[in-house]
């Protein structure tokens, strides 16, 4: 009797998603520069959970009430009103552990939000510096899987996709991977895997981070594979150790 195997797509772009079946699927947010990568540091390194939300307000409103800590960026940098930002360089595990963090992104926490309109089951975090933990668990749960690329504002950016092609070049042994975006996504991947840092100056978000702010580590650590390998699973409104 042949295993049917589940179902793998990528989704290249927030303004996409609405075209892909979550229900009963693991949805992967993918946020390579920042967000996914200062999620796993978080998580990493002891933290209660992370709190995803929309707007700033709401990071300031929540943390006020439950003695949090507020943080996020918009279009690269510290958001106006708060003390803490989105590089996963901020949150050593002096500062965070046992600590929750009430998060807002310009890109990524949107995705999230949107993943949860569309009724989708299982919701991970995932990139490079979690990618093995990612991986694993998506073969463990057997079920369809869409790699949601944050992209930048609705648009295309390489390095989620990059990461996409990381799980697919993984996991595919374990699915049915019949999409043109998959298939992109691998063969980007498997063309720039041996130098992602060197590749990474090619990248328009690169040059947003590095020369405007000069955040060069930051896009290190978001490139190194497995150097915050933890599951960020979200349940209940949080993001949360999964393991």
């Amino acid at each position: 009797m042949v295993k049917i195997k589940p179902s793998l797509y990528t989704c290249l772009s927030p303004a996409l998603l609405h075209l892909y079946d979550l229900k009963n699927a693991v949805v992967v947010i993918i946020d390579v520069f920042r967000a996914t990568s200062t999620i796993a540091a978080v998580i990493k390194n002891g933290a209660k959970c992370i709190i995803p939300v929309d707007t700033v307000a709401k990071a300031i409103d929540i943390s006020k009430k439950i003695d949090a800590i507020a943080a996020g960026e918009r279009d690269g940098q510290i958001a106006e009103g708060l003390q803490h930002g989105n590089s996963p360089l901020e949150y050593s595990k002096q500062f965070i552990e046992g600590k929750t963090l009430v998060l807002t992104t310009t890109n990524g926490t949107k995705l999230l939000q949107m993943a949860l309109d569309n009724n989708a089951d299982t919701i991970i975090s995932g990139s490079f510096p979690n990618l093995s933990s990612v991986c694993k668990f998506l073969i463990e749960q057997n079920k369809n899987v869409v790699l949601g690329c944050a992209g930048w504002k609705d648009r295309y950016n390489i390095e989620d996709t990059l990461f996409a092609g990381a799980v697919i070049s993984k996991v595919k042994e374990h699915f049915t991977v019949h999409c043109d975006s998959s298939l992109t996504a691998e063969l980007l991947y498997e063309s720039n895997k041996s130098d992602l840092a060197g590749f990474a100056p090619n990248l328009t978000h690169y040059h947003r981070l590095v020369e405007r702010f000069g955040l060069i580590e930051d896009i290190n650590f978001c490139l190194t594979p497995d150097v915050a390998d933890v599951l960020v699973l979200y349940k209940d409104g949080k993001l949360i150790n999964g393991k």
